[in-house]
């Protein structure tokens, strides 16, 4: 199971966006406590995709751990570090980010006490055919797909006129407002660490976040690998279970859960960046512009429509060959 309170910070767009609709499915929860033992085969794995995959635990302890009051106060050793994560890794994690731990012990729990619930209040947020929003399984986009072993409550948090509330669960008590509490937080934490992007790709301070504005275990995967389509994505993991993966010099490396420390993913708008094309001060002879300029909500749109995959809704927004040679002309 997975909690997904959305806090991508996200471009504005002129309308609320309508997310990609995902096929419903049977609740992975209710499988597993009807027949703990039966896997049904559209979860599972094929061992030739187990086989390919490189796994590099010993890497986990070379993951990058940014201290954040360091960075916001413009520290040059931490910036340097900052910089080596964001264009060596893409994922890091951040300590001394401020987040009340009282108040990410809460998030945990009523998440927690959420997906423990039955089924029947689970489902009064069901997410409908339309969009993904609220309690379900997103990005399921065809029957031929091999599912994520996992359940979702999806949230947009931000820009606050996004949000459709009647998915957000007044059960347990005080469910909403903790959500509303940490998302606030994480949202602070985000537009610091946009500041300190923009610094390091050789911008003032507030550039890039002014371009964002209110906006059987061995069978099977929790979720598809796949590179998210937001600028940055704050996780907070649980300190007990070492759950995420991510891939780095063409292996997977286990991210081990620092207390109380948030995990940060450099998400494929930095990469393509806001309507979205690379920036001009980062264009030159030498490096020529690589992406179409597009529409966020269309690109979101698009990238929702397919399986989660690796960085193949990036790879689509890539300039063609010919205009490529066009540059060079």
């Amino acid at each position: 199971m997975s909690l997904n309170v959305d806090e991508d910070l996200v471009t504005e767009m002129e309308e609320a966006p309508t997310l990609a609709p995902s096929i419903p499915l049977e609740n992975v929860q209710e499988m597993v406590r009807n027949d703990p033992l039966h896997v049904p085969i559209g979860y599972v794995t094929s061992q030739e995709e187990l086989e390919k995959a490189n796994y590099m635990p010993h890497l986990s302890s070379e993951i990058p751990v940014i201290d954040l009051a360091l960075l916001s106060n413009g520290n040059k050793e931490e910036l340097l570090k900052f910089d080596v994560a964001c264009k060596e890794w893409g994922f890091f994690q951040i300590v001394n980010h401020g987040v009340q731990t009282e108040l990410m012990q809460k998030m945990k729990d009523a998440a927690s006490e959420f997906f423990n619930l039955p089924i029947e209040e689970k489902n009064k947020y069901a997410m409908v055919s339309s969009e993904t929003h609220g309690y379900g399984k997103g990005c399921v986009v065809s029957g031929e797909q091999t599912l994520d072993w996992s359940d979702s409550l999806i949230l947009i948090t931000y820009p606050t006129q996004y949000r459709k509330l009647q998915f957000w669960p007044k059960t347990p008590e005080g469910f909403m407002e903790i959500i509303e509490a940490y998302a606030s937080e994480v949202r602070r934490v985000g537009e610091e660490l946009l500041s300190s992007m923009s610094v390091i790709m050789g911008m003032r301070k507030h550039v890039l976040f002014g371009l964002h504005k209110e906006s059987t275990p061995e069978q099977v995967q929790g979720l598809s690998p796949h590179s998210d389509t937001s600028s940055i994505t704050l996780l907070m993991q649980d300190d007990d279970v070492t759950g995420l993966e991510i891939r780095h010099q063409g292996g997977w490396v286990p991210v081990n859960p620092i207390p109380d420390a948030l995990v940060v993913n450099v998400g494929d708008v930095t990469e393509h960046d806001v309507e979205v094309e690379p920036l001009d001060h980062m264009i030159d002879s030498h490096n020529p512009k690589l992406f179409q300029k597009v529409r966020y909500g269309d690109y979101l749109r698009q990238s929702l429509k397919r399986k989660l995959e690796g960085k193949t809704h990036l790879n689509e927004a890539k300039l063609k060959e010919s205009d490529l040679r066009n540059q060079d002309d």
